[in-house]
């Protein structure tokens, strides 16, 4: 959406709104786009003429969504309307994580404006694991926005846990 710049997930969203009027934009679909970005940027040679195109929609999507984090650290199921889906959602706040600490490791995000919402959005990943080890508020498949609870979890979810530690791993250093 040129507008809102943010990816719906598929042309049926175009025109459904969330409850509070906003259009749909799911947290776990954008997070999806930034880490497949990532993934992009990190095979694609420096001299490459497409190199500009997906570092430009990169670094503008990191932009747009990055001031969307909420109050908690996390990203929520909506980006636009978190009301609606108040409790925190690991997959998409761990694949946002993943791509700015991604974008300030490598230079394409400015580190004084990114790494505080890195850093707690980093900690709030930390605080959905539980002593056994297990992430909570993973939303289940799906191809929209839904309500999550702290005990549920999926896979897809660990591995964006784990390539957000990465990332900040090598902040660390």
């Amino acid at each position: 959406d040129k507008e809102d710049n943010l990816f719906y997930r598929d042309h049926r969203y175009f025109t459904m709104k969330e409850a509070n009027g906003a259009k749909v934009f799911w947290g776990r679909g954008n997070g999806w786009v930034l880490g497949g970005l990532v993934e992009l940027l990190r095979e694609l040679p420096a001299k490459s003429k497409y190199r500009p195109f997906y570092q430009d929609l990169f670094q503008k999507l990191c932009r747009r969504i990055a001031p969307l984090q909420n109050k908690d650290g996390f990203w929520h199921a909506s980006l636009l309307d978190p009301a609606s889906y108040p409790s925190p959602e690991t997959s998409a706040t761990g694949f946002i994580v993943y791509a700015l600490a991604y974008g300030v490791n490598e230079g394409l995000l400015d580190k004084d404006t990114y790494l505080p919402i890195v850093e707690k959005g980093w900690k709030a990943l930390v605080s959905a694991v539980e002593t056994d080890g297990k992430l909570g508020y993973v939303q289940p498949i799906g191809a929209d926005p839904k309500k999550v609870t702290r005990d549920i979890t999926e896979v897809y979810g660990v591995g964006a846990f784990l390539l957000a530690g990465n990332q900040i791993y090598k902040m660390s250093r």
